[in-house]
């Protein structure tokens, strides 16, 4: 079984390359640094491969799948974790160039990735892809603009893919990790204040919990929620049981709630 992971190097990817591998996946990373890559293919062992890549590029993004596909066979799972915090400030003191980039990175390179995997997941009948969402993508947070709209986008991107890819044996997961002391919440946390609360509560998760709950989706055990938001902080063992429920109700869902008429 191969899988695919962006933003590898370090942080939520690294804990999730590191379990794959552990659990005799052939692992292929990609991200913009090749230290840290080189790092991280190093504690893997096995049959892991690097790549330096930059997932709003084409180009790039084409060349990874090859390259990917070629050396360790085709993808079975794809991790679009590879993400950018952008602007940490108001929308009007934003320059757009750098708001818009937040869209290039969190948006545009899961759709990308998508694009040049799926057709060969639906040749072969199956796989699976996890988009790394986030909490900010169903709410407004001051300062924080662009990464949730980016976010939100991702939770919806997710549920159209998993509708238009069931039938072909395909599911699709967007997948919260909490708030995790990457590099990346060490810069937000200093602007964005709920953040910092939920540092100072003691109320983040460990990038370990990301690979859990990646784990667990590998497994197929997951299946019947393709589409829905999962969370490393629920029980989904209980939400697989509770499937039809939560179907019905069209909850872990981004839905508008309306007046009954």
């Amino acid at each position: 079984m191969v899988a695919l992971i962006t933003g590898g190097g370090r942080g939520i990817g690294r804990a999730v390359a590191l379990r794959l591998a552990k659990n005799g996946w052939d692992v292929a990373i990609a991200a913009r640094s090749a230290d840290e890559l080189s790092a991280t293919a190093r504690e893997c062992g096995g049959r892991t491969l690097a790549i330096t890549a930059d997932v709003a590029s084409p180009e790039q993004v084409h060349a990874m799948v090859q390259r990917t596909e070629s050396e360790l066979g085709p993808i079975d799972l794809l991790v679009n974790n590879a993400g950018v915090a952008g602007p940490l400030l108001p929308f009007v003191e934003t320059d757009p160039a750098d708001w818009w980039h937040v869209q290039e990175v969190n948006v545009r390179g899961p759709m990308l990735c998508c694009h040049e995997v799926v057709p060969g997941m639906i040749r072969r009948g199956r796989g699976r892809i996890l988009n790394l969402a986030s909490g900010a993508g169903g709410f407004a947070i001051p300062n924080m603009g662009p990464y949730a709209l980016s976010k939100a986008a991702i939770i919806r991107f997710s549920e159209q893919l998993a509708l238009e890819l069931a039938p072909h044996g395909i599911q699709v997961f967007p997948i919260r990790p909490g708030v995790v002391r990457t590099r990346m919440v060490e810069a937000v946390r200093q602007r964005v204040p709920v953040v910092q609360k939920f540092l100072d509560d003691g109320r983040d998760a460990p990038p370990e919990a990301t690979a859990d709950l990646v784990e667990y989706i590998a497994s197929g055990k997951a299946d019947a929620l393709s589409g829905y938001v999962l969370s490393v902080r629920e029980n989904w063992d209980e939400m697989v049981r509770r499937a039809e429920e939560i179907q019905r109700e069209q909850m872990y869902l981004l839905r508008m709630r309306e007046f009954p008429s």
